[in-house]
């Protein structure tokens, strides 16, 4: 990759690298939160497009899973939907961050030019349709902010306060985001263009 402004990765490289860990970092906190209420809570009926907080993140997981098996060429397709089993909140954490871990490996790895390559997802009856990296990775972040954000409304009618998720690596919350990017093991937001 050539040397630019951005470091080693062009500026639309870099700004997926920040969303990916901008990802798991807000994944994490809401999880977090959400490992808080009892298993009963957790999957207690709400309002939502999901019918619960278990059920939200659960979809979560499972579009993730399928979206990295894309990216990485993996070839896995809709049978990620079939064995894929719901987990409870305990197991849910864990199996977030290895997911959002295998997502930040994927944009580390990223250039301007690879942003522009095709992958094959498989889309069931409609077949295998090529889709741009970097429509493929905008379109997973903004599928978890919008599940997230129906997540952490339903949070907001338990005992357990929301955290606040929508600062994104602004300086107003640096001196805490860095503390808790370090805590993850995550690159604070000036090491990431």
């Amino acid at each position: 990759m050539a040397e630019t402004g951005f470091g080693r990765r062009g500026a639309l490289a870099a700004h997926f690298r920040k969303m990916a860990h901008n990802n798991a970092w807000a994944n994490w906190r809401l999880l977090t939160a959400c490992a808080q209420l009892s298993e009963a809570d957790f999957q207690a009926g709400r309002t939502s497009f999901f019918p619960s907080l278990h059920e939200t993140l659960n979809h979560n997981l499972v579009v993730d899973l399928y979206y990295i098996d894309a990216l990485e060429r993996g070839g896995l397709g809709q049978l990620i939907f079939e064995r894929f089993r719901p987990l409870d909140i305990a197991q849910l954490l864990p199996a977030q961050a290895a997911a959002d871990r295998r997502i930040i490996a994927f944009c580390d790895a990223l250039s301007d030019d690879t942003l522009a390559t095709t992958v094959a997802t498989d889309r069931g009856e409609n077949g295998w349709i090529d889709e741009r990296v970097d429509d493929l990775l905008a379109h997973l972040f903004q599928h978890q902010i919008h599940h997230r954000g129906q997540a952490h409304a339903m949070l907001a009618g338990t005992a357990v306060a929301p955290p606040q998720l929508d600062e994104y690596f602004l300086l107003y919350d640096s001196q805490q985001t860095r503390v808790e990017l370090r805590r993850l093991d995550l690159a604070p937001p000036e090491e990431l263009l």
